[in-house]
């Protein structure tokens, strides 16, 4: 497997949209890339994006529920991750989110969605 691109919105201390798009000649000329910075600057959170679109949990924070999310952002009222991704078998994206009532940040937290879809197409192989 090969990841391809990550985007995610509101998680720990990242809160707001970010891209990271592993197929720019940054990060394909060398094979080999460092992610860095202080405590806090959001190192774990792009490995916990990263998993969360994968699998639906983290292996330090564990599953996401209707009652528990521990990733999302304070006062935010909504939060995803999602991974393009290409295998032998093709192109996949792999998609979570999870999202307050109303995606007010008061809001009584909603059921967490999670799926993979092959791509061009948009197929859905897989949802939970």
């Amino acid at each position: 497997m090969r990841i391809l691109k990550l985007r995610f919105e509101n998680l720990n201390s990242l809160a707001g949209k970010w891209e990271i798009d592993f197929g720019h000649p940054a990060y394909a000329a060398d094979g080999i890339f460092l992610i860095t910075g202080p405590t806090g600057a959001g190192k774990s959170t792009i490995l916990d994006a990263i998993c969360l679109a994968l699998y639906g949990a983290t292996p330090r924070l564990g599953k996401i529920t209707k009652n528990a999310n521990d990733l999302l952002s304070r006062r935010k009222g909504e939060c995803w991750a999602e991974v393009t991704f290409s295998t032998e078998k093709g192109t996949f994206r792999a998609h979570f989110s999870q999202r307050k009532a109303h995606g007010r940040a008061a809001g009584s937290l909603q059921h967490p969605q999670h799926e993979i879809a092959q791509l061009p197409q948009g197929t859905i192989v897989a949802k939970g």
